[in-house]
């Protein structure tokens, strides 16, 4: 019996179908097509409770998350493989995230986030496709928390050392299962890059990166926030990376069509630059590129306003490029681990020049997506890099 008869929008009606039913009627010379019921809900990522509707965030909408090869938003997606997040930690209890480890290299004791920081960065990168809470960029990847900075969001090298040896020591020994093959890093301190791997200025972070991209991970991190050149700020300035500067968008569309309002009211744009930030523009707070060396490992993510997942199964808003970086591991994690895997064999080197000519070549195709500050429309004396797109992979 039909559930409900359609007289004025089409002429139709819904019933529940046997397969033998259903094959009748698409046969059936009278009948259009049949259309399966779909679930339709109601549109919200600003509730603060881990068990309301999960939806795309703004930032999922602008690089286009639910059009990669995970489709995140559909309820299904999930991506196989393992990403270490270099951080405050990770709530290893929150049901939107897949934290399957850690070590604390801050103090010793658990790698449960005190701070928040980390779970925001976790969330972006692999937040489960369910029913509730965000989407990450690879849904449900496997997430190491490699907590290397204290709850009050600081860390000495001695700690940043230990979190990059133990990621690299995932790669030597016997277990295949745990081979961490992107790490993301949203931190930084003052240094430079000497183009020899740490050993002309005696750095030994840069030094542990080399070997542990040559070991196979390939790294991912922040550009940071001092509207400065990144190569005075490590490990953003290191060659060996993928390094992430922001961009702002307000509505998930290019073309600047928001006025950025509803995130001004939200008390969301906290840099003192923000409140006159507009829509599809670079981030005003963000570091850039001005080195030719720079430039080629620098890509643009969203990064102001971003909706994010914090401890004990709430949401809440971030800004900075920590949270443009983790866009852009979540895409690296994509192109490693997806069905058609267009990473796949590469080194880290040759993932990170990838990332970086697809961006651009699809930006250069379709210059209309990209935003104010991007290479197309560039602002004198920084280079922000291209828009990362989730849906190339």
């Amino acid at each position: 019996m039909p559930t409900h008869v359609y007289k004025y929008a089409l002429r139709g009606y819904a019933a529940t179908l046997t397969d033998e039913a259903l094959a009748r009627a698409e046969a059936d010379p009278r009948v259009l097509f049949v259309s399966p019921d779909t679930e339709f809900h109601a549109e919200s990522c600003a509730g603060v409770s881990g068990q309301e509707m999960q939806c795309v965030p703004i930032w999922g909408d602008r690089v286009k998350v639910e059009r990669s090869s995970a489709k995140s938003g559909d309820g299904r997606g999930s991506v196989n493989i393992n990403v270490a997040v270099l951080d405050t930690g990770i709530d290893p209890t929150h049901p939107d995230l897949n934290v399957v480890g850690g070590v604390n290299c801050a103090n010793g004791k658990s790698f449960a986030d005190g701070n928040g920081h980390g779970t925001g960065v976790a969330g972006i990168i692999g937040a489960r496709d369910n029913s509730f809470g965000l989407v990450g960029v690879a849904p449900g990847a496997n997430l190491w928390a490699v907590r290397v900075l204290t709850d009050k969001g600081r860390g000495s090298q001695s700690q940043i050392l230990c979190g990059v040896d133990w990621v690299t020591s995932t790669r030597t020994d016997s277990d295949p299962t745990n081979d961490i093959a992107v790490a993301n890093m949203s931190l930084s301190a003052s240094g430079e890059d000497d183009g020899n791997c740490g050993l002309t200025n005696k750095d030994a972070a840069h030094l542990a990166i080399c070997n542990s991209v040559a070991a196979g991970v390939t790294y991912v991190v922040a550009a940071t926030n001092e509207t400065a050149d990144i190569q005075t700020h490590v490990p953003a300035a290191y060659d060996e990376v993928l390094t992430a500067t922001a961009m702002a968008d307000c509505d998930g569309q290019p073309g600047g069509l928001s006025d950025c309002s509803s995130q001004r009211a939200a008390g969301a744009l906290d840099f003192g630059c923000l409140p006159q930030t507009r829509d599809d523009t670079f981030a005003c707070f963000s570091n850039f590129a001005t080195l030719p060396a720079d430039q080629a490992h620098t890509v643009a993510a969203p990064g102001v306003a971003d909706r994010i997942l914090l401890p004990g199964s709430f949401n809440g808003a971030g800004t900075g490029t920590s949270f443009a970086s983790p866009v852009v591991a979540g895409t690296v994690a994509l192109c490693i681990a997806s069905g058609h895997r267009p990473c796949a064999g590469l080194t880290p080197a040759q993932i990170t020049q990838k990332l970086v000519n697809d961006a651009a070549a699809y930006n250069t195709a379709h210059p209309a997506d990209g935003f104010a500050g991007d290479p197309l429309q560039p602002e004198p004396g920084k280079y922000f890099g291209f828009l990362i797109r989730a849906d190339l992979y």
